[in-house]
């Protein structure tokens, strides 16, 4: 497991000490982007432990072991990748995420594209525009943690009709979110989701067009937060951009990250 060969360093930014995981080796550097409220482990486990491709992660503000300091955005935790990158001296790098990881990377190769030679968007939750509607379970939880405690905002969402509908739809998305309501600190997590579930990757259509890198897009169904259909969408716009639907993990967790494993091994070695 890629997991057991990460070594643990660090990033200052802001005067906030930001947690940094890598691999090592000399193979291909890919700096590779949690979810919201995830941590390493959640790319870790997505990642092909394969000596030719360099694993590194930022854990974003407030997750994982990184300070949380008072701002949460998707630009800002964009401008701390690109601050690591810059130190790293290893660009350009792979660069891709999982959901708000994928947002984050979206952003940064249109902002900074001398810093990217491929780009990987693993079921992206946004396009371009904020708060899409697929956040709302996500602000909803927010919303909930912000008022009252952890126990009755647990209670009063599985009360909900959200809980129901992706009980029925979406088991996965159900899950993560209810992690969320025995995530620690309460507060923090609260500010993570409500605002990151009202934030974007500010960038436009346009600007994706404009992307010249190799980009992979992974999706899959039975997916309320991360909708097929975005990744669909960005597929559509980025020039140099295939998609690969893999198995829900949802449904088969292990076909999930066994086909993660062999898209992203199959679309690094080419690069």
């Amino acid at each position: 497991m890629i997991g057991e060969r990460l070594s643990r360093g660090s990033l200052v930014r802001d005067g906030l000490r930001l947690a940094v995981y890598d691999s090592g080796g000399d193979g291909l550097p890919v700096v590779f982007q949690h979810g919201l409220c995830g941590d390493v482990g959640q790319t870790a486990e997505a990642f092909p432990d394969d000596p030719r491709f360099r694993m590194i992660t930022l854990e974003c503000r407030g997750h994982g072991t990184s300070q949380a300091g008072p701002e949460f955005s998707i630009s800002t935790f964009a401008d701390d990748l690109a601050a690591l990158i810059d130190h790293l001296d290893l660009a350009p790098v792979v660069l891709g995420g999982i959901s708000m990881g994928a947002a984050i990377a979206s952003r940064l190769a249109v902002s900074r594209p001398e810093l990217v030679r491929g780009l990987v968007l693993a079921r992206p939750a946004w396009i371009c525009d904020a708060a899409p509607d697929n956040m709302a379970p996500n602000a909803e939880v927010g919303r909930l943690l912000t008022t009252h405690s952890a126990d009755r905002a647990r209670a009063m969402f599985v009360a909900g009709p959200t809980h129901a509908r992706l009980a029925a739809e979406a088991p996965d998305n159900l899950k993560s979110l209810m992690g969320f309501f025995d995530r620690g600190p309460q507060a923090a997590t609260a500010a993570l989701l409500s605002a990151i579930s009202a934030d974007g990757p500010g960038i436009s259509e346009e600007e994706l067009r404009l992307l010249a890198m190799p980009t992979l897009v992974l999706a899959t169904a039975r997916d309320l937060v991360h909708p097929l259909a975005h990744a669909e969408r960005l597929a559509s716009l980025i020039p140099n951009a295939g998609i690969t639907e893999i198995t829900p993990k949802g449904v088969d967790k292990p076909a999930y990250i066994a086909e993660f494993h062999a898209a992203l091994s199959g679309f690094l070695k080419d690069l």
